[in-house]
């Protein structure tokens, strides 16, 4: 280790480390340690320097456990202080290279051990400490921690005639994962609906479920959906992470003066500001973001949403429960009762609830959002066409932001190019290169590592309020507001390949529909 990764710490004398890297880490000597003694001493063996191994750790309450360290590793120690957050991370890195893949697993595997299933878990446990239960079970707690650890946010179990296919969806995109073997599909399926509570017995229905579960010391919350087929049960596995932080409005991808003219709206008293796009287009995020930029004990916020994704602090979450008649229009109609002045609707799906979030706009509440159109124009005619009224409509709307999810070039492997003919032709104001992804071991070969929004932010001002009125379609709104210099979000994503944020080949199969 280089001299320059340590900072002395005043008084005490003792060196300090900002972050524990691979190479400071010898492997040799973790096999020497249990994972057991390291996590409850908040402690991380390093490498040998002078004589001495260096040891992380988080607080000198760690201290105490160095004696005991010496003995079993049998040289003398020298402490080097960091982050928890780093110790942790570090210990689930090394520990679950050195505790086998689900694929060593899988070969582990046998007819006796598929039988074996053990019972749900009340609290939850982290999974890096389950090290010793039956195989199924092993297998199960290491493609979720494999998934958390790969950034996953869906795990995808699919069943075909001869074997059993695992795809991580990582950054919007699926990548083959494993293929276990037939015999054990069953198993995995029972496996699953045990760990979150559904119907073991019951194969001919859909059945949706969640699993709450610590997963390298992060606290996961997993929505489950499994539907049959031909080949049986088929699984996707939702990850979502409770304790992630909220993501600001300026870090989410929209530019200054997007975040400007957000931030405006968001400072009304009333109106309907709309988020719209597919599925898994981080509508919800948005919205996430807004409300929190506006978070005060000034302010009552309320939202109703299926399901509740992130817990916010000093923000009253409704869930949505139909089967019990808690649908969003009921418990929108319910949260008006509660003296609000800020409403989140996790989706407008039916006329009902667009009513109620049209009304509540014009009587003094701020109302946000998500619509399933493709573009901010589409979500105008959507609420036409729900059956609201052009006139509410035009006097409602505040705001509607459009978006999609690209990929982030890898900053550790992208490459500069010279942009073809046919490329530049792209750009209104060509640039002298563009980036390529290419693939590095930081991120797993794919070339991209994170994900940002390219957006369409359209306001309906006065001038846009007669195509409402007169019932026009989405091409002749989209073309006027264009007219206004409103951005698309192809024309955003170009942009953003332009400043080496993603690559030209990502964002024309982002936005292929608006090519078309």
């Amino acid at each position: 280790m280089e001299p320059e990764v340590f900072e002395t710490m005043p008084k005490s004398g003792f060196h300090r480390m900002k972050e524990i890297k691979d190479e400071y880490v010898d492997t040799s000597i973790l096999e020497k340690v249990s994972l057991t003694f390291v996590k409850k001493n908040l402690i991380m063996p390093l490498k040998k320097k002078d004589g001495h191994l260096l040891v992380a750790l988080a607080d000198h309450k760690g201290i105490f456990a160095l004696n005991e360290l010496e003995r079993i590793i049998g040289i003398p120690v020298k402490p080097v202080f960091t982050d928890e957050a780093q110790i942790l991370n570090a210990i689930n890195r090394f520990f679950d290279r050195l505790s086998g893949s689900a694929q060593e697993v899988i070969d582990g595997l046998n007819e006796e051990s598929l039988e074996i299933l053990s019972n749900v878990w009340e609290e939850p446990k982290d999974l890096i400490d389950l090290a010793d239960e039956a195989p199924i079970i092993r297998l199960l707690n290491s493609l979720l921690f494999q998934a958390v650890k790969d950034r996953a946010s869906d795990i995808h179990i699919e069943p075909y005639e001869k074997e059993v296919e695992v795809r991580f969806r990582v950054d919007g995109v699926l990548y083959p994962v494993l293929t276990p073997p037939k015999n054990i599909q069953d198993a995995l399926v029972s496996r699953v609906k045990i760990i979150s509570g559904l119907d073991i017995a019951e194969k001919r229905l859909p059945q949706d479920g969640k699993i709450r579960l610590l997963v390298a010391g992060k606290d996961i919350y997993v929505r489950v959906s499994i539907i049959p087929t031909s080949y049986g049960e088929r699984i996707v596995l939702r990850l979502l992470d409770r304790k992630s932080e909220i993501i600001a409005l300026d870090s989410i991808g929209l530019n200054p003066e997007q975040v400007a003219a957000f931030e405006g709206l968001l400072t009304r008293n009333n109106g309907i500001i709309l988020v719209t796009g597919p599925t898994g287009s981080g509508k919800t995020t948005t919205l996430y973001s807004a409300i929190s930029s506006i978070n005060s004990t000034r302010r009552n916020i309320i939202t109703v949403e299926d399901p509740v994704e992130y817990q916010l602090k000093g923000i009253g979450q409704v869930h949505v429960n139909p089967k019990i008649g808690l649908t969003f229009a009921n418990g929108l109609r319910s949260i008006l009762r509660q003296d609000p002045d800020v409403i989140m609707i996790g989706e407008i799906r039916d006329r009902e609830t667009a009513e109620i979030a049209i009304q509540a706009s014009l009587t003094g509440h701020l109302v946000l959002s998500t619509l399933h159109t493709n573009d901010t124009a589409s979500a105008v005619t959507r609420l036409v066409d729900m059956g609201i009224e052009p006139f509410l409509v035009a006097s409602s709307l505040s705001g509607v932001l459009a978006q999609r999810l690209v990929r982030v070039l890898c900053p550790h492997c992208k490459a500069p190019y010279t942009p073809t003919d046919e490329e530049t032709r792209q750009f209104k104001t060509p640039p002298p290169l563009l980036w390529k992804a290419q693939g590095c071991e930081k991120c797993f070969k794919t070339g991209y590592h994170g994900r940002t929004g390219i957006f369409e932010f359209l306001i309906p001002g006065t001038e846009m309020r007669p195509l409402i009125l007169k019932n026009q379609d989405a091409d002749t709104i989209k073309k006027y507001a264009a007219t206004r210099g409103m951005k698309t979000m192809m024309e955003d994503g170009i942009e953003k390949a332009a400043c080496g944020i993603t690559s030209l080949e990502e964002v024309l199969r982002v936005t292929k529909d608006e090519c078309e």
